[in-house]
């Protein structure tokens, strides 16, 4: 006798978000935020392809599929709201998909305020007023904002502000990361041109002037038991860290993908190589992985660059 198993892989039903909303409200803002978390983003896609776009599960590998966000508006072809609506339901009925649609407001005023600003003219203006224009469309996409799974107001949002609450809805924050960069490097040779947050070493008293260190870098566990010693340096360390730990989660929950710290003292090569690395020990013991970098450590020790001895 024999028995045959059929054994099937259920994939989990792709993630589709669709993006609406009237000119000038914010839809742009929303899917760049959206593409930064990780989601596949279109927008200005024509409505009537959508069918030939949204992947079927067998077309795709097993947990392969990123989420997909399609923005469209008044000024996508095929753009009529009820087609749209008669659309989404067919493709819903599939059971393959998990859509929502997302549709974000804007009151008159302010988007009057924007386009003024901006010099821009609206999609719908043609031949008309600015607030004839938006009458209108607000008018063409009733529809789909009663239809809507999410409505957003941004009229009294910043573009911050609307980031966000974007964020706040979509993120995945078992895999958000930020990429946190430490780093060490010599005043004397220059500053880093992009770093977020600046910490000058030079207090502390110069390894450099200590006979036996000065061809050592902070690397060596002479040269950072010197640094400790310095009574300013402990006190200064635990500030400066705490000031860090305070905010990386700041910068995280207003979706700064990037952070560099940098240490600096004269010549990069004792200083702030040294704290740079125990900044890092520490920040790892907090839950971050950052990556280390010392811009002048193989940088040739030099009286002239350290200047006067104190």
């Amino acid at each position: 006798m024999t028995t045959t198993s059929d054994t099937r892989y259920d994939p989990a039903p792709q993630r589709l978000l669709l993006v609406t909303g009237l000119s000038g409200a914010g839809k742009s803002t929303a899917l760049d935020v959206l593409e930064d978390l990780g989601w596949e983003t279109i927008d200005n896609f024509p409505v009537r392809l959508l069918k030939r776009l949204v992947t079927e599960p067998e077309d795709s590998a097993e947990g392969t599929r990123a989420p997909l966000a399609i923005g469209f508006d008044s000024r996508t072809r095929g753009f009529v709201p009820s087609e749209i609506i008669a659309l989404i339901k067919q493709l819903a009925s599939r059971g393959t998909l998990a859509i929502t649609f997302m549709f974000i407001d804007c009151a008159g005023g302010e988007l009057e305020r924007r386009y003024n600003e901006t010099r821009r003219r609206h999609p719908m203006a043609a031949g008309r007023t600015v607030h004839d224009g938006i009458a209108a469309e607000r008018e063409l996409l009733e529809p789909l904002r009663r239809w809507a799974d999410i409505v957003i107001d941004s009229s009294s949002m910043v573009v911050n502000d609307l980031q966000s609450q974007v964020r706040g809805m979509f993120a995945d924050t078992d895999n958000a990361t930020m990429t946190l960069t430490v780093s060490s490097f010599g005043f004397a040779r220059g500053m880093p041109p992009l770093a977020d947050l600046v910490f000058d070493m030079r207090f502390l008293d110069n390894p450099h002037w200590v006979e036996g260190l000065r061809e050592l870098t902070g690397q060596d566990p002479a040269v950072g038991e010197h640094i400790q010693r310095d009574p300013a340096f402990q006190t200064a360390f635990e500030q400066i860290r705490d000031l860090i730990l305070t905010l990386l989660p700041r910068y995280a929950a207003q979706g700064k993908a990037y952070v560099h710290v940098a240490f600096g003292c004269t010549g990069g090569r004792h200083r702030s190589v040294f704290t740079a690395e125990a900044m890092s020990r520490d920040l790892r013991e907090a839950g971050f992985s950052p990556t280390v970098r010392h811009r002048n450590l193989a940088s040739r020790a030099a009286d002239e660059i350290e200047g006067e001895r104190r």
